[in-house]
């Protein structure tokens, strides 16, 4: 009978103490913020939404060492989030959720402005949409005569190391949206940033069939995982 009874209370106490851990990072986090938090307790504290009675602390550990960081862990595939042991598909979801929140935030701080002012912040919100993905993305960035940013679209996706990407097509949809020069971005799935031979190839076909309509290539940047490359920088363009 002793040890029948004795389940119960421990399981009463693991979820007093979850509750109480819960709480105290809650107010933590309130009071100072995200500089008051380690990568893990952040994550902690978006898994309590997807799992509302358990110690989520181990998982959100296991979900940190599994992809190498907090970024990392919300721009992972839902197929690959899902293959960690304790993730569901709703938590997969809340965890894509906040990542697209994440990049929409990034995403306003860049639109309607000017992009010179800006550069910083375009280059966080492209790291942030492009860095982690799996595939290549080629994304246009559309800019008016005071180059204002009016448009931000991915108009290819392609493969691990290639993206079709056809100049008329980029053009034309410049010439619809009344853009008066552009900046190309595209992501390296492998990591590394440095332009290839097909990069240099592409750029310079957009190059020369937007000049031809008066429209500039401002810059065209690859992003890598931890950084990027630049054709202006890099003398390319």
């Amino acid at each position: 009978m002793k040890s029948l009874s004795s389940k119960p209370q421990l399981t009463n106490n693991a979820a007093s103490h979850a509750a109480g851990h819960r709480e105290r990072l809650r107010v933590r986090f309130k009071k100072a913020g995200v500089e008051g938090v380690q990568d893990y307790e952040l994550l902690e504290l978006i898994l309590f939404r997807a799992i509302p009675r358990k110690d989520v602390k181990p998982l959100a550990k296991d979900l940190i060492q599994t992809f190498g960081g907090f970024p990392q862990v919300l721009a992972a595939p839902i197929e690959r989030l899902t293959e960690v042991k304790g993730v569901s598909e709703n938590v997969a979801q809340e965890l894509k959720i906040v990542q697209a929140a994440a990049i929409k935030l990034s995403q306003a701080r860049v639109l309607k402005r000017p992009v010179i002012s800006s550069w910083d912040a375009l280059l966080s919100y492209c790291r942030a949409a492009m860095a982690d993905e799996k595939t290549e993305l080629f994304r246009i960035l559309f800019l008016d005569k005071k180059n204002i940013l009016i448009a931000d679209e991915v108009q290819q996706r392609g493969t691990v190391d290639h993206t079709p990407v056809y100049p008329r097509e980029v053009v034309k949809r410049a010439l619809e949206l009344g853009a008066s020069a552009i900046i190309l971005v595209h992501n390296h799935p492998s990591g590394d940033p440095t332009p290839s031979r097909a990069d240099v190839d592409m750029t310079n076909q957009i190059v020369k069939a937007a000049a031809a309509l008066n429209i500039r290539v401002h810059d065209h940047l690859v992003i890598g995982h931890e950084n990027h490359a630049s054709f202006k920088s890099l003398g390319l363009l």
